[in-house]
């Protein structure tokens, strides 16, 4: 049915049913006829029409098993009470042709209000989406500004031209990462000390600074970052790892998920030990073993070549030994400074003794941190520096209660909230530890310090 719009401020919607087999003209011609005079002059159809108040009156009509039912459709532009009193009209109609019939009014619409719905349904969408593209203009343009920046800041650092932050030569600890995405993002949010490797070969720059610097591992959280663990472990110093959350890539992480993976970055051997990784595990181990061998070789032999005696002092003693007297002389003479030697090495003993069991002392602390690190242990220490015991850092704090008399606690592992609490208990005063974990309260005559802040 085609309705004109142009006149139309409410549509008159009646259902009609026959008896007998009608047509279209004739429900038309009993409209037009059986309304007539009924509602005077102002109110005739035909008139009303005329003038354009009433549109083209629509009927649509099927004819089944000798009935024939259907609609009729009027538009009016009359007001409500007209529109109304037309409509009740209609329902006078009882016959069609030459058959019974029966009209009943439906509906009587107004099409402004559907008008209105779609203009407001409309208007919104067109506002959304002005919001939308403006939206996305702003950060097109923030967007832009931000990468030239960062474009500008990211440096090519070794002989390899690996993209790093502008940081990388002055910070102690490093970043590393995968790839140039990875320290553009993180560049993003203030972070500079970064360096990628490009790819799982670790080039050489990469290997240089990890034997002078901190150097945690970051990467994603895919089977490409096993990979590049497993490639650094082999050839690379790394002192912790930090991985994105499964599935994602370090480049698509938000600040705050970056912050995250880096708070809770683990230590190498707490990480393999934790993921299962125990080939990886033994391998690192061993390396670990042998630079320590080496390192204890190196200082032991300097330590002999320190003292031990020249073959030149040896031959001139030994061409020297006819003359008892200045053999006498001689002997009094080493005698002497074996003294001086003895005295020396005694009073640096007990200086040595004094540094290790003071639990005062910085460079004890330091020292004790690196031992239980490695040992991954904790050790609990009273007021007069004497030890109270070590336990591993897994099970340590369940072994905590019933102690007395301790002072101290330092641990090779993470300070956190139940190591606290469990420390309380037992009046320890002082905790150091490599680095603190997620603590929302801490009692006010508990001092707690870390290696970074040591």
């Amino acid at each position: 049915m085609n309705v004109d719009p142009n006149i139309t401020k409410y549509l008159i919607k009646a259902k009609i049913i026959t008896d007998g087999v009608v047509e279209k003209p004739d429900v038309v011609g009993a409209i037009f006829g059986q309304t007539e005079g009924l509602l005077g002059d102002e109110l005739d159809l035909r008139d009303l029409q005329k003038s354009g108040k009433i549109g083209r009156i629509e009927v649509e009509i099927d004819t089944k098993k000798g009935r024939t039912e259907g609609f009729v459709l009027i538009p009016s532009g009359l007001d409500q009470v007209e529109s109304s009193i037309l409509a009740a009209a209609l329902e006078t109609i009882d016959r069609i042709g030459p058959c019974k019939a029966k009209v009943e009014i439906e509906d009587v619409e107004d099409v402004r209000i559907n008008k209105r719905d779609r203009v407001i349904q409309r208007a919104e969408e067109l506002y959304k989406k002005m919001g939308e593209n403006g939206k996305s203009l702003s950060e097109s343009i923030i967007q832009s500004v931000r990468e030239e920046v960062e474009k500008k800041e990211i440096i090519s650092y070794g002989e390899e031209h690996l993209p790093a932050g502008p940081a990388i030569n002055n910070s102690d600890s490093i970043i590393v990462v995968e790839g140039r995405n990875d320290v553009l993002n993180l560049l993003r949010y203030g972070i500079k000390n970064t360096i990628a490797v490009q790819g799982t070969s670790v080039p050489k720059t990469v290997k240089e600074l990890s034997k002078s610097r901190t150097v945690t591992l970051f990467v994603d959280g895919d089977h490409g970052g096993d990979l590049i663990i497993k490639e650094m472990l082999q050839v690379a110093d790394v002192d912790f790892i930090a991985r994105a959350p499964p599935g994602t890539e370090v480049e698509e992480l938000t600040y705050k998920q970056i912050v995250k993976a880096l708070k809770y970055k683990t230590p190498v051997e707490q990480y393999l030990e934790s993921h299962g990784m125990i080939e990886e595990l033994k391998e690192f181990t061993e390396k670990s073993n042998m630079e320590k061998q080496k390192i204890e070789e190196n200082n032991k032999l300097d330590h002999q070549e320190k003292h031990s005696e020249k073959p030149a002092e040896k031959e001139v003693k030994e061409s020297r030994s006819d003359s008892r007297e200045e053999h006498k002389n001689e002997d009094k003479t080493n005698h002497k400074e074996q003294v001086k030697e003895v005295q020396a090495s005694e009073a640096t003993v007990q200086e040595v003794e004094e540094i290790k069991n003071n639990i005062n002392d910085p460079k004890f602390i330091k020292n004790k941190l690196e031992e239980l690190f490695e040992e991954k242990n904790m050790e609990i220490f009273d007021q007069d520096s004497n030890s109270l015991g070590k336990y591993p850092v897994s099970t340590g704090v369940d072994m905590l209660d019933g102690i007395t008399g301790a002072n101290t606690l330092i641990t090779g592992g993470i300070i956190t909230q139940r190591l606290i609490d469990t420390a309380y208990t037992i009046g320890i005063k002082n905790i150091y530890g490599m680095k603190i974990g997620h603590v929302t309260k801490k009692p006010e005559n508990i001092r707690v310090v870390t290696w970074d802040h040591m």
